[in-house]
């Protein structure tokens, strides 16, 4: 996906799901243990972002997200086949998994892909792999797809598949999430890998 496509990508879960916004948190914050980490803010609330799937795993095995998540964990929609956005942005979140390490933080990251016909379990297996040995691919049907994106706002678009090197419009953010809490913040793509870390310790920390 070119440098266009990521853009229009990246505000597709606004003009989709109306739910994600670029603002700073601002307002009274009282009763939110997480006020202080907060950058951004949702519409409706973080309730509204998140929530159960089942999916498949490299190993072919039925997961739901109870069975994925059980650390903090940096979730990323996308798909392997992606020319660019797609590596780039699942490195960035490994490294940040690898600096979150560094400062005695464990975190996993998470693969989702949203082209399910190439993607088999091996295939995403490899991928998330390749970037991270505690990095988890998920795969699945395309209606438990859309379910898992559903539930995360995200928005995917294949184009024409009669060409077999087919590309996916998608969103490209990344959704941090606690076991006990569920989804707590977004990343846009422009962050960095030392940000995210910092930002994600923060939430890590005062989840106590």
């Amino acid at each position: 996906m070119g440098r266009i496509a990521a853009l229009f990508a990246g505000v597709a879960v606004i003009a989709f799901g109306g739910v994600v916004g670029y603002k700073y948190f601002q307002g009274d914050a009282s009763g939110d243990p997480f006020a202080q980490c907060r950058s951004t803010a949702v519409a409706g609330g973080t309730d509204a972002i998140g929530g159960p799937f089942t999916l498949i795993n490299s190993a072919g095995a039925s997961v739901t997200d109870a069975d994925v998540i059980t650390e903090p964990s940096i979730l990323y929609f996308g798909y392997t086949f992606c020319p660019d956005v797609c590596p780039l942005d699942f490195a960035r979140n490994a490294q940040a998994v690898d600096l979150l390490a560094a400062q005695g933080h464990s975190a996993t990251p998470v693969f989702i892909t949203v082209d399910p016909e190439r993607d088999t379990p091996e295939v995403v297996g490899d991928f998330a792999y390749n970037n991270h040995e505690k990095a988890i691919g998920l795969t699945g049907t395309q209606e438990q797809v859309q379910v898992a994106s559903r539930a995360y706002r995200t928005y995917y678009k294949a184009q024409d598949k009669s060409d077999e090197y087919y590309l996916v419009d998608h969103s490209t953010f990344s959704y941090l999430v606690l076991p006990e809490h569920g989804f707590v913040e977004y990343f846009r793509r422009d962050i960095s890998p030392e940000d995210m870390a910092a930002r994600t310790a923060c939430f890590i920390e005062a989840a106590g």
